[in-house]
């Protein structure tokens, strides 16, 4: 008796279109994929030639609560508009500083010397007006800057709050495609890898107790991925981290749980435990 071992008829021809039907299904959920970071990269890296002319809003003769926003690598003042118009709303006095860096406008300098230009800016300011405590905000390398401002020169003696956004404190390994293409104009992506000389140096510094520091990262961050947003202080409680699932890069800009967040540590009487928001929802 002779077993029949054909497949029935149009079972393999089914089987065919079934693998070519999944096989352009990945390729075709890649290429969306891809699709979706250009267009995320474009939003982040706008290259806004004019995005560090804007106009002064706050009063400094009348300003108890001012608040300095420090942006990105590569980016310009203008990347922080709809947080600035959201604490403005809220009563504070907002401003940001011109970093300089590639063509005299997008944020390339190094850590340290950004660092000393918001210390300057920060102390003639001071001189001239009658502040109130100062609260930071700095998104991605922006919050490394406001660090190295309080922490190494000198700047706890103005600021009360530091809040950071998608910022690499342990370095992020994205640096290193950034020393591979835009490194030559680029000190802070150097500084900003995650084995760096510079970070080392400022994580083993000491916090200053007097000012609370606030991390706000994202597991969906490609920028500054698990766990290099996270603070990893040594001998200190005023650091801490809280954690917004679903944040991207640069949602941590607009995004409302990621402004619930900042709100919270602005209006919080010291250094302490912050809880992030009951529902964190990844959109603004």
């Amino acid at each position: 008796m002779r077993v029949k071992t054909d497949l029935p008829s149009g079972t393999g021809r089914r089987r065919f279109l079934q693998a070519l039907s999944c096989t352009v299904g990945r390729w075709s959920s890649t290429v969306a994929k891809w699709r979706r970071q250009a267009r995320y990269l474009r939003g982040y890296l706008r290259f806004d030639r004019g995005g560090n002319h804007i106009r002064r809003r706050t009063d400094f003769s009348d300003c108890p609560r001012p608040v300095l926003l420090l942006y990105g690598l590569l980016s310009t003042r203008r990347s922080c508009e709809v947080l600035e118009r959201r604490l403005r709303r809220d009563g504070y006095g907002v401003f940001s500083i011109d970093l300089g860096g590639l063509a005299g406008v997008f944020n390339t300098r190094g850590i340290d010397e950004s660092a000393e230009l918001v210390r300057d800016k920060v102390e003639r300011l001071y001189a001239r007006y009658p502040l109130g405590p100062l609260s930071i905000i700095g998104h991605s390398k922006g919050g490394l800057i406001g660090r190295y401002y309080v922490e190494r020169l000198g700047g706890d003696a103005r600021v009360r709050t530091l809040v950071t956004l998608g910022t690499p404190h342990q370095g992020t390994p994205r640096a290193y495609f950034g020393c591979a293409t835009v490194g030559w104009f680029a000190p802070s992506v150097w500084q900003m890898t995650p084995r760096s000389a510079f970070l080392r140096r400022l994580n083993l510094g000491p916090w200053p107790d007097g000012v609370r520091l606030v991390s706000v990262y994202s597991p969906a961050d490609g920028c500054t991925p698990f766990p290099s947003g996270r603070l990893g202080l040594h001998g200190t409680q005023a650091g801490e981290n809280v954690e917004l699932p679903g944040l991207r890069h640069r949602d941590f800009l607009v995004a409302r749980s990621a402004y619930q967040v900042v709100l919270r540590a602005l209006a919080a009487p010291g250094p302490g435990r912050l809880e992030a928001p009951a529902a964190a929802s990844a959109q603004g």
